[in-house]
């Protein structure tokens, strides 16, 4: 597996991570590394040691001598893992949640207002 393989797993493992799970400053792409030291603990165990078999495999694969020695299918096998379990919660699926959240504040806002003009209604005697 080349260099440049390995690099672009580890950084869409990462961007993946940013996006689900936070740690990542606005306007940066912090490499996996880093992800696993800002939000690593967020992830369940298995997919906390593949990201680290992914982390080694990256740091590996900057050295040519030891990039060729470097167990790929491991690191492969490593970053499917870590796709199945980031991919699902998609920007499509954190957009329904958003809106879902923006839609109940608004709901309870309604509630909260209809609550209070019942309430004033019935101390001045109207209802």
């Amino acid at each position: 597996m080349a260099q440049d393989d390995v690099r672009a797993m580890a950084d869409e493992v990462a961007a993946l991570m940013a996006q689900r799970l936070g740690g990542a400053r606005r306007g940066t792409q912090p490499d996996l590394a880093t992800m696993l030291r800002r939000r690593g603990r967020a992830l369940p165990r298995r997919q906390r040691r593949a990201a680290e078999v992914l982390a080694r495999a990256q740091k590996a694969a900057v050295t040519p001598k030891l990039s060729r020695q470097m167990d790929s299918t491991a690191a492969a096998r490593a970053h499917a893992e870590l796709i199945r379990y980031l991919r699902p919660l998609g920007a499509s699926a954190r957009w329904q949640e958003g809106a879902l959240n923006v839609a109940a504040a608004v709901m309870l806002g309604l509630l909260l207002v209809g609550a209070i003009a019942v309430w004033i209604m019935v101390r001045r005697g109207l209802v």
